[in-house]
């Protein structure tokens, strides 16, 4: 499910700003564009990208840019707190616009995510890691974690790991900020009472709602009890961090799928592979048996054992 209030473009494409017979503004480079340029961009930016009417687009004066016969334009989308950058070309002669990105390859995206401290599934030694950036309030992630357990972990069983971040659309979700903050009490004392709670709230995400935002704080805090004490911990503990309600982890998770280019759940990274979305069981098999053969190990489960059903 996507963030409201972010855009993410990632296609390339080139369009004509101009109709034949239409004046075009010249430049050098330098300047502002005129008003009618400025609309026409922005009108074909909304289109391609249907943009929602509440996201703002503005636009910078346009720069010298790397590329012939091109000034570069920021293109700023704002909308609630949210707001994103993209950097568009547009021709000297004012004609054209391209959107190119450009892609950091210096460094593997899985050192850019922080896993210290966070509940493990699978084999904590296995070559391939996989992240899901989630939230408990979003249907698809729910359907995403019931894919992903037990099915995909029992079919890979130790050559994979698998380890959450949050990432609570809290726009337009209510109650997942409130979750992945129960869900962080209880993994400060126990990894397998945080995979207990996270199995039972995908699970029952519309009996948690309830009938109002009250009513789903309290269910979230009673099953979070209930986790505590089957899996003995210290309850109290657990209660004072449940009724703190510290946000500040799951805020700096937020920002750091920001980084990474996450505006949408369920967001998965195998190996440093992105994953928007979800996806049928059968192309996630077919990535992890890729990654699994990038490590030198056999691809797991590519032939189902005598009796068993794929």
């Amino acid at each position: 499910m996507a963030r409201h209030s972010g855009i993410f473009l990632s296609t390339i494409f080139l369009l004509a700003l101009v109709g034949p017979g239409c004046k075009a503004q010249s430049s050098s480079g330098s300047g502002t564009l005129a008003p009618e340029v400025t609309r026409r961009i922005q009108l074909e930016i909304r289109s391609r990208y249907n943009v929602p009417p509440s996201i703002n687009v503005a636009l910078a004066d346009p720069k010298p840019s790397e590329i012939p016969g091109y000034d570069l334009i920021v293109v700023t989308f704002s909308g609630g707190t949210h707001t994103t950058t993209h950097d568009f070309l547009i021709s000297k002669d004012r004609k054209s616009l391209a959107h190119l990105e450009k892609f950091d390859i210096t460094q593997d995206p899985m050192a850019k995510i922080d896993v210290k401290g966070r509940a493990v599934r699978g084999n904590s030694d296995a070559k391939v890691t996989i992240v899901n950036y989630d939230d408990f309030q979003c249907p698809y992630c729910s359907r995403m974690h019931a894919q992903l357990f037990p099915g995909l972990l029992q079919a890979y069983g130790d050559k994979v790991k698998i380890i959450y971040k949050d990432y609570p659309l809290t726009e337009i979700h209510p109650w997942a900020m409130h979750a992945a903050v129960d869900a962080n009490c209880l993994a400060e004392q126990s990894g397998a009472a945080y995979w207990d709670f996270a199995d039972y709230v995908h699970a029952n995400q519309k009996a948690i709602t309830g009938h109002s935002r009250d009513e789903a704080m309290a269910n979230l805090d009673k099953a979070a009890i209930e986790q505590a004490d089957k899996n003995h911990l210290d309850v109290a503990k657990a209660q004072a961090c449940f009724k703190k309600q510290d946000d500040s982890a799951v805020r700096a998770s937020m920002a750091e799928g920001d980084g990474l280019g996450v505006d949408s759940t369920p967001t998965l990274f195998i190996n440093g592979e992105r994953i928007t979305g979800l996806i049928p069981e059968g192309e996630m098999r077919a990535i992890l048996d890729r990654a699994l053969g990038e490590t030198g190990k056999a691809a797991a489960a590519t032939t189902p054992a005598a009796g068993e059903k794929r």
